[in-house]
């Protein structure tokens, strides 16, 4: 027996396919009124006592980053009002480093402190220095590196308690950059603005160089500023490290120096190294004639080691060669060091001029891009280590008779400002090897050298290139004449 099948009735209210209709037309109209709410609608507000989900390991205590308040951006030009210096110094060898800090202190128009271990005797030229102060005592930190000395942790705390001390002067308004440096730095205090101007002092900087030995810079870090050669730290940077430091140093008992805590708490803020040449740790012995002739094309910001390497200027003692290169550094701080190169095309000479410090001629004709490469004058900082130790390409001190060049170096520097003019003077120390065979002129007989340039302040506000410098005609037997200054439209260093 079949058993019939039911049809379903089409006019039946409750079908199948009406069914779907009507729901579809449901969801359609009330998605329709959502989002008329949702559009109309505040945005929630979330009461600062609700929790966020974070991924920060922060105690209770702690503030995050954010919370830094907002600096409002002065568009007042940086200048030396707006920095703080923080000096690192020996009570042991503050008699004669002192002096070092007078060439380039103006106590009317910086402010500053030099953080001493030990009390010194209240001296007479304590106008002419930043005021000294005692470092607080660092024996709760553990220090373990077998190598160094713990007077690091106390050195590394001068950034925490210069902003300290400035604070509880009232002083702390109006500052953008904390500088730090070593009683043996010294400084071009106008180069440095030319640099740090280039940065936001708003945002979070750490400026500084790194080594001139590629092995110190392995052994310490390619990404830590050396604070011998100085380095700058911008102040809500500054800020947000004093509030962790001493948290942070507990962290690194076993690092050698000062400069690797920085460099290991800037690593925990999350701050990279931003790096500017003219910072110069100079990690090197003996003679910096070959790396100070080939400067690079970067504002001259510091000199290191002055007690280690010999006097830049032969026949001085240290101080007094500094002093001479502070002559130059007065007329044209910006074009202070800058290598021009060019060509005595009758004699077929190569001439290059380091302005503010050193004139170079030489036999025949070399190319820019050999001369603007340091010759090797000087002695690497491990003494077993090679050419391949340093960490920028090098050339040897060559030994042919005839490609020694007569050096003149600067014995007076002027300026005209009815011209708007500088003059500076260079007087022959070394002579080229008379035993040249050489059948061409001989640069020897050249007892001086005059140099005229321009001053150019805004120098380093444009694209860097080298000047470029023109041997100019004389009737000056013994003198070669020089001018130096911004190349010309097609202008090249060729014959």
């Amino acid at each position: 027996m079949k058993i019939p099948i039911t049809s379903s009735n089409p006019s039946s209210p409750f079908s199948l396919p009406k069914f779907i209709v009507w729901l579809f037309a449901f969801i359609s109209i009330a998605y329709f009124f959502y989002s008329l709410k949702f559009a109309f609608s505040p945005p929630p507000c979330i009461r600062p006592s609700e929790d966020v989900l974070s991924f920060s390991i922060l105690r209770p205590h702690q503030k995050t980053l954010g919370q830094v308040p907002r600096l409002e951006i002065d568009k007042e030009k940086t200048g030396l009002q707006h920095l703080v210096f923080g000096i690192a110094a020996s009570s042991r060898l503050w008699d004669r480093r002192k002096e070092y800090i007078k060439l380039w202190w103006k106590p009317q128009h910086m402010k500053g402190i030099v953080w001493l271990d030990l009390p010194v005797k209240n001296n007479t030229d304590r106008r002419l220095l930043p005021q000294l102060l005692i470092s607080t005592n660092t024996s709760s930190f553990k220090y373990s590196n077998p190598r160094g000395h713990r007077s690091a942790i106390r050195i590394s705390r001068i950034v925490s308690e210069t902003l300290r001390a400035m604070r509880s002067r009232g002083q702390e308004d109006g500052m953008r950059w904390l500088v730090m440096g070593d009683d043996d730095t010294v400084f071009v205090p106008e180069n440095l603005i030319r640099v740090l101007s280039k940065y936001d002092h708003s945002q979070m900087y750490y400026i500084g160089s790194s080594s001139e030995s590629h092995l110190q810079n392995i052994y310490f870090s390619y990404n830590m500023a050396f604070g011998g050669g100085g380095f700058a730290i911008s102040y809500p940077l500054a800020r947000a490290l004093e509030r962790m430091q001493d948290r942070c140093i507990r962290r690194y008992p076993g690092l050698y120096g000062s400069d690797d805590r920085i460099q290991a708490c800037m690593a925990e803020l999350g701050v990279p190294l931003t790096r500017e040449p003219g910072f110069h740790q100079y990690d090197v012995y003996g003679n910096l004639f070959g790396l100070l002739v080939s400067h690079p094309v970067t504002p001259l910001v510091s000199l290191h080691h002055i007690d280690v390497v010999e006097p830049i200027f032969p026949n001085m003692g240290r101080l007094q060669a500094l002093q001479r290169l502070m002559s130059p550094m007065k007329l044209d701080s910006a074009g202070l060091l800058q290598q021009s190169i060019c060509y005595d095309r009758t004699r077929s000479w190569t001439v290059s001029v380091s302005w503010g410090y050193a004139v170079q001629v030489l036999r025949g004709i070399y190319l820019p891009r050999d001369l603007e490469i340091p010759s090797r004058t000087f002695l690497h900082w491990y003494k077993r280590a090679d050419q391949t130790g340093f960490s920028f390409n090098t050339r040897p001190v060559s030994r042919n008779p005839c490609q020694k060049p007569s050096v003149y170096f600067l014995s007076n520097a002027l300026y005209n400002p009815g011209k708007n003019e500088t003059a500076s003077e260079y007087v022959r120390k070394w002579a080229s090897d008379p035993n040249c065979k050489w059948k061409m002129a001989d640069p020897s007989r050249i007892q001086r050298v005059e140099v005229y340039k321009k001053p150019d302040p805004n120098l380093w506000e444009k694209a860097p290139r080298r000047n470029c410098c023109r041997v100019m005609p004389t009737k000056k037997g013994n003198t070669m004449v020089i001018n130096v200054g911004v190349c010309g439209e097609d202008e090249v260093v060729e014959l």
